[in-house]
């Protein structure tokens, strides 16, 4: 142990790969252009967001992609961005951002099954809806095991390490099951409004095309830079003492046996 303590008091942070901001800020360009184009289509065509009016559905998009798509996407990237601060605040972050998109996403689902009740129309009747509502609840379950394990104290250290492939495999396939989701979405709203003006080139339809590349491209950013083994968040001497006294805690071993 005291030669861990040692190398966190010496110990210079690890550098930042030198593409991995100009990544991260292109990412961070694309969703942000995707939450307001999602805004300016709504706005220019959809009339507009008001809950206690027929407008309440348009809720539901806005509400998904910036939840389920734009701050999901920038909870898989924190522990790529903060590669030197601590651990827990990390990890806070991480499942703060996840909360955020989480509310988020539920302000939409509510906003859409309200105004069908209103309407009188059926629920989930179709594959958008039916693949919306896998990824919600795939998305409340991993919170839900991932605060268990990894935020709440007293799991055993060695189930965390068992799961945390696991929780980052899930992780990223919601996240691509959200962004495929959200492009059923897009396209099922375009033939329910244009039908058949969709075919011939509608400023609506250009727009809404353009707006499911750019969510197209914003899961692909997401998903390479989450690939790149080299861009992985290297393991701190910090974080190596703090997983000793850890399991020292919970099963009984000794750091020396580290």
């Amino acid at each position: 142990m005291s030669s861990v303590c040692l190398s966190m008091e010496g110990g210079s942070a690890a550098s930042t790969p030198a593409a991995l901001p100009y990544y991260v800020a292109f990412s961070q360009l694309l969703g942000l252009t995707l939450v307001a184009m999602t805004g300016a289509w709504l706005g220019l065509y959809r009339g507009g967001i008001a809950w206690e009016s027929d407008l309440q559905f348009n809720a539901h998009p806005l509400c998904m992609v910036i939840g389920l798509v734009f701050l999901q996407g920038d909870a898989l990237l924190v522990y790529r961005v903060f590669r030197n601060e601590a651990k827990r605040t990390t990890k806070v972050l991480h499942g703060l951002l996840h909360v955020f998109a989480l509310v988020i996403a539920l302000v939409g689902l509510v906003a859409v099954f309200d105004y069908h009740r209103k309407k009188g129309y059926a629920d989930l009747y179709s594959l958008h809806s039916w693949c919306g509502i896998l990824v919600f609840g795939l998305y409340f379950v991993q919170w839900l095991v991932g605060f268990s394990f990894f935020l709440f104290p007293g799991a055993p250290f060695s189930l965390r390490s068992r799961y945390r492939p696991q929780h980052i495999f899930f992780g990223a396939t919601i996240f691509l099951l959200s962004v495929g989701t959200a492009l059923l979405g897009l396209k099922e709203a375009l033939l329910f409004n244009l039908g058949d003006k969709y075919s011939a080139f509608e400023p609506e339809g250009v727009l809404a095309n353009v707006l499911g590349l750019l969510l197209a491209c914003f899961g692909g950013a997401v998903l390479y830079i989450l690939t790149r083994a080299d861009w992985k968040r290297p393991s701190q001497a910090e974080e190596q003492a703090l997983s000793m006294d850890f399991k020292t805690l919970t099963e009984g071993d000794s750091p020396g046996s580290q």
